[in-house]
């Protein structure tokens, strides 16, 4: 049974892939994820006109976290993107911009969850330092 759903998740995933007219460039297979690469997320949100307003909930010079408001026609979604200055035991981020670091994770999860790729295991680059190429 679980191989079927790993099957069905597969197709609906090639489905999309072609819907956004996504291409190598813009996806990669890391360990047991599907990555969609900064490229790719926004050929996305362009082609679905989505549209997200980002509120700063905390912004300090090694933490901050977004909100991000995303809507797409009737569809409005809310989600967070937070970053933490350090190293991989003490933080989620290797670089000083943290609020920037903030708002590009909340935007990729506010446009794969409204995309339907989130359902799916399929993730933002920006997400993790861990989703590097």
């Amino acid at each position: 049974m679980k191989t079927d759903s790993i099957k069905e998740n597969y197709n609906k995933i090639i489905l999309k892939y072609n819907k956004y007219n996504l291409e190598p460039s813009d996806v990669f297979k890391h360990q047991h994820y599907i990555i969609i690469t900064r490229s790719g997320i926004d050929k996305i949100q362009a082609l679905e006109n989505i549209f997200i307003h980002y509120e700063v909930v905390k912004s300090e010079s090694t933490f901050a976290s977004v909100k991000a408001v995303a809507i797409k026609g009737e569809k409005t979604i809310e989600t967070f993107g937070s970053a933490l200055k350090g190293d991989y035991k003490n933080g989620n981020c290797n670089t000083w911009y943290v609020l920037e670091m903030a708002e590009k994770r909340a935007m990729s999860r506010a446009v794969l969850k409204l995309t339907g790729f989130y359902e799916l295991g399929v993730f933002g680059e920006d997400e993790s330092e861990d989703f590097k190429q």
